[in-house]
């Protein structure tokens, strides 16, 4: 008996110990980020040597960006400013972009996209189980009724709905351009209709518009400055590259900011990690680096290897054409944002991406 009364003092003054010093008892919380204010333009700096880059590596990387139609690219450690350059358009003319400019982000917003849809399921407006039926109302595609009903909401968020995508026009929402070709979860396909009637879904589901609940949700509690616009069929999201690095930083903080939670739950680790096995470089409307194949946009082929085989594996981007790119680095603890043109014509400009990274990597690796 007393042998087992001293095994349980033992206990006891260990797990006191381990209380008072949670270092030994537990794994470290999340590094520490600095978060800009959100009612202003300050935004702290890092030099390129406390940040561990080199400063002449980093001259020569920056001068071919300025010949790629880049017109802005921020880099931040930590959540501090360490790179931060503007250029005109080589492509279109226009003059240089700053700070408080604005800026598409065409398919890059999916991923904004994804996030609100995940504060909504938060706040109980909705569930990504549901049938997106129930907020489109019935026949909101050219399916038989029990074609319809098999789609929910994570279809959507995973590009697997299996709508065809060989229809005219891969933007028209309307049910005449949403036809049956494979059973939801069984087809991978870059579809941009069956993203865009997300904006439906939640407005439908919220009883917000797109643009408030993104201000109430997202936007004014992190300092964003943009907004959402019609471009034909499209629903497009402008910001300032600041906005961009914001919304990275959020991402990379888990969706903690300044200490205050504007985001938890499962949902925000699955929408950075492979939703589906038929392409498992795709999260939910997010682009995942690092797995072990990738598919393409409107190519039924998967790919042996890594998205992005110079950058790190752990990287996660949201992605749109002419190389909208924000790219998270959680191993790095960086947020990467490229805005601007591109020569490439593709959905999505892997080239650019990836020529992007065989010269930056050796900058952040050495």
């Amino acid at each position: 008996m007393n042998h087992v009364f001293s095994k349980l003092k033992a206990l006891i003054i260990v797990g006191a110990f381990f209380s008072t010093f949670p270092l030994f008892g537990q794994q470290m919380s999340a590094t520490s980020f600095y978060f800009p204010p959100i009612d202003s333009q300050e935004w702290e700096k890092m030099s390129l040597a406390d940040a561990g880059l080199d400063q002449g590596k980093m001259g020569e990387f920056l001068a071919w960006l300025s010949q790629t139609d880049t017109r802005a690219f921020l880099i931040l450690k930590d959540g501090k400013l360490v790179v931060e350059e503007y250029w005109g358009g080589k492509l279109t003319g226009l003059g240089p972009m700053d700070s408080e400019s604005f800026w598409y982000w065409a398919s890059a917003g999916k991923t904004l996209t994804a996030a609100m849809i995940g504060i909504a399921e938060n706040d109980k407006f909705l569930k990504i189980k549901d049938k997106s039926q129930k907020y489109l109302g019935a026949g909101w595609t050219s399916m038989t009724a029990k074609e319809e009903k098999k789609i929910r909401i994570f279809h959507h968020l995973t590009m697997t709905t299996g709508l065809d995508d060989q229809v005219a026009n891969l933007d028209d929402t309307s049910p005449e351009s949403f036809h049956f070709l494979a059973k939801p979860g069984t087809r991978w396909s870059y579809h941009n209709g069956t993203y865009t009637v997300l904006e439906q879904i939640l407005e439908n589901a919220t009883g917000r518009s797109y643009q408030s609940y993104f201000k109430s949700s997202i936007g004014d509690r992190i300092g964003m400055k943009g907004f959402w616009q019609k471009a034909g069929k499209n629903n497009v999201f402008y910001s300032t590259p600041r906005s961009m690095a914001r919304f990275g930083l959020l991402l990379l903080s888990e969706g903690i900011w300044d200490g205050q939670e504007i985001w938890e739950g499962k949902y925000f680790d699955e929408m950075v990690e492979s939703s589906q096995e038929l392409n498992p470089s795709y999260g939910f409307l997010t682009w995942l680096n690092g797995q072990s194949s990738y598919q393409l946009p409107r190519v039924q082929k998967s790919l042996a290897g890594s998205l992005i085989p110079s950058a790190p594996a752990d990287m996660y981007q949201a992605m749109g054409k002419n190389g909208q790119f924000l790219m998270v680095v959680p191993s790095e603890n960086m947020v990467i944002v490229r805005m601007g043109g591109a020569s490439e014509t593709t959905m999505i400009p892997f080239m650019l991406i990836r020529q992007l990274w065989d010269r930056l990597d050796p900058i952040i690796q050495d």
